[in-house]
């Protein structure tokens, strides 16, 4: 058996505009995960969520999607059957989205809707069920359980609905998490706060987490390995650690933009890009 819980292999993602023409989003993305924290950074619109999606296969109708490979664990997700995908993303496949308020139902309570998650796939009683959503919320270092389980999302902060919404997809026990931007609303406290409750289910669970981030310097020291994707493509492969290393002209580009507190008052560089990018092969090594 594979060591790898995903396997990606030349993964093109296009859409069609309204004159039948494919525009290429995704072009050629090839990685492996293991049971790790794998960041992948770059700009907006760089591909980075469309990646993420096609692993769980909720990409919008009008997408065209290949790959030579495309799998999870033993299962090749671009002939597997509808009905064994969604087992697969109700049981052992989940993502956390950016902003809980546009995924959280807003006329439902916090606890109704993680029981309907545990439920979906689960046949135990709705007092098990309850008990699981109390234990989750508190692994999740939400405090007062039983109050949360009886509120509706527009009464908790936007720290606490996050970690409401890791706790729906935890509560299957996945083995893969795609966590998209899962701090990008937060502030420092509840991110550092987050980001421990999944370090923490990563190693306890030996899961697999795909995290998605335009912040590096956070990426830098919460992964084991960073791709930094651009137009679709991956231009570069790291160890995160050595992120701030990097020698591609993009990565290098994205961390000379970034502030400073101790940095010069002169406004920020613009990163300035190079056709051969589209073309560069991939540099650095995550092994």
């Amino acid at each position: 058996m594979s060591d790898h819980l995903v396997k990606v292999s030349d993964l093109q993602i296009g859409f069609k505009n309204e004159e039948g023409e494919l525009i290429p989003a995704v072009r050629g993305l090839s990685f492996t995960l293991g049971r790790e924290k794998l960041g992948i950074v770059g700009e907006s619109g760089s591909g980075k969520s469309l990646t993420g999606r096609a692993l769980l296969g909720v990409l919008p109708p009008n997408a065209v999607v290949s790959a030579s490979h495309l799998s999870f664990e033993n299962t090749d997700l671009l002939t597997a059957p509808s009905a064994e995908l969604r087992k697969l993303r109700g049981l052992k496949m989940g993502m956390i989205l950016q902003d809980p308020k546009y995924s959280l139902n807003p006329i439902m309570k916090v606890g109704n809707q993680i029981i309907e998650a545990i439920q979906v796939s689960n046949k135990i009683s709705k007092a098990k069920a309850k008990k699981a959503v109390f234990d989750i919320l508190e692994a999740v270092k939400i405090r007062d359980v039983k109050r949360v389980y009886k509120q509706y999302p527009h009464e908790v902060s936007g720290g606490m609905a996050q970690r409401i919404m890791i706790a729906m997809m935890l509560v299957r026990k996945p083995d893969l998490l795609i966590a998209d931007e899962p701090t990008s609303a937060l502030d420092v406290t509840v991110q550092e706060s987050v980001l421990d409750i999944l370090d923490n289910l990563v190693d306890e669970r030996n899961m697999g987490l795909i995290f998605i981030s335009h912040d590096l310097n956070l990426v830098s020291r919460f992964c084991d390995r960073v791709l930094v994707m651009y137009s679709g493509q991956v231009v570069e492969e790291l160890v995160a650690s050595k992120l701030h290393d990097a020698k591609h002209p993009y990565t290098r580009g994205l961390i000379n933009c970034m502030p400073t507190l101790n940095g010069s008052l002169e406004p920020l560089p613009v990163l300035k890009r190079d056709p051969s990018w589209l073309g560069a092969a991939q540099i650095g090594s995550g092994k």
